[in-house]
């Protein structure tokens, strides 16, 4: 199971909208098939070890990370894959929370006299690999993490000069690595109007599809000659409001931007609207890298499900450096947004992160 999960990780990136699954097939012992899914292969863990194994894989136990499917896709159901080479076991890592699967895997296979496990061992691993998948499939939405590069007093820019960076290369590295697991990346226009980012995965890694690039730009105002436009394939999203004006909006469509318009209160964008279109488009993660201001629309409208917050040994102090989350706030201690789950990610030799869900009481 441990090498199963070594496989699934070694695929981040490449297997969404599925998920990340890895297999390895044991006869008598020996390990005769491994496998795991990567989207542009269509093939999925189960058959690709299958196909390794041969006639060995009669007999054999199937360790996979998670529930076969039960269900055809763009393939034919893995369980009966497994049932039609002779597999006589299978040990998952837990239940496929696909409601086109759920249980109907594990069902078609003891139907066929396949003893079937859960190794409870794995199960959590398992989850924590397939996170964003996981969420999609309870809830229906994106997973959105608010990732933030922050002083250990939580400021992010300082009142004057903000050239160069908070944390350092190394951390940085860790972040790009980050956001070759998301789907898709939101800031704000003020971000983009003072940093000039190209806002894109710049970990080298393999992905099944770009990284989509939304900016919350209520007016319009993404410059027309902006390396992300000049850039734009297919993966540049502008969130705006009907305010904007119709002129800029043709622009940049022409452009190749595709243009996203949802209104909320007091002339912003609406953050929630854009994750449901997101999700109707079967993007199932979110990492929100913005400024102080979008970062609290976010928290205030509660589409953060989990932080990523990078501290450097440093303090900035005063009055004028921005926070972590501006906006009005929380007016009373005992009414803050409390957090569960927290882990901490040493980066040596002096930086770490923190990583925490939002708390949401049952969901």
């Amino acid at each position: 199971m441990a090498e199963a999960l070594g496989l699934a990780r070694a695929t981040a990136g490449e297997t969404s909208p599925n998920p990340a699954v890895g297999c390895v097939l044991v006869r008598d012992g020996v390990v005769v098939g491994r496998g795991a899914h990567r989207w542009s292969g269509v093939d999925h863990a189960e058959v690709l070890a299958l196909r390794e194994a041969g006639e060995q894989a009669r007999g054999a136990t199937a360790y996979v990370t998670l529930e076969p499917c039960a269900h055809t896709g763009r393939t034919g159901p893995c369980a009966d894959a497994l049932i039609a080479a002779g597999v006589t076991r299978v040990v998952a890592a837990m239940e496929d929370p696909n409601p086109l699967v759920k249980g109907e895997g594990f069902a078609r296979l003891r139907a066929a006299g396949v003893a079937v496990e859960i190794d409870t061992s794995a199960t959590h691993e398992a989850e924590r690999l397939n996170e964003a998948f996981v969420h999609f499939m309870r809830t229906g939405r994106p997973l959105v993490t608010l990732k933030a590069a922050v002083t250990l007093d939580g400021k992010i820019a300082a009142p004057g000069d903000n050239s160069g960076w908070i944390t350092s290369e190394r951390a940085r590295a860790h972040v790009q690595r980050l956001r070759h697991r998301h789907d898709a990346i939101l800031t704000g226009i003020g971000t983009v109007l003072a940093d000039n980012p190209q806002l894109n995965d710049r970990s080298g890694l393999p992905r099944s599809r770009p990284l989509l690039r939304l900016v919350a730009d209520s007016q319009l105002r993404l410059p027309l000659d902006h390396r992300m436009v000049t850039t734009a394939a297919g993966d540049l999203v502008a969130v705006t409001t009907s305010a904007a004006s119709k002129e800029r909006r043709a622009a940049l469509e022409q452009r190749g931007v595709d243009v996203w318009t949802f209104d909320a209160p007091n002339g912003r964008t609406n953050l929630r609207a854009a994750i449901e279109r997101l999700a109707e488009k079967k993007y199932l993660s979110l990492m929100i890298e913005a400024g102080s201001k979008v970062n609290w629309a976010a928290l205030e409208a509660g589409v953060i499900d989990k932080i990523f917050f990078y501290y450097a040994p440093k303090i900035l102090g005063g009055l004028r450096s921005l926070p972590v989350a501006g906006g009005v706030g929380i007016q009373n201690r005992t009414d803050a947004i409390q957090f569960c789950h927290t882990e901490l990610h040493v980066i040596p030799p002096d930086e770490f992160a923190v990583e925490a869900w939002v708390a949401k009481g049952t969901e």
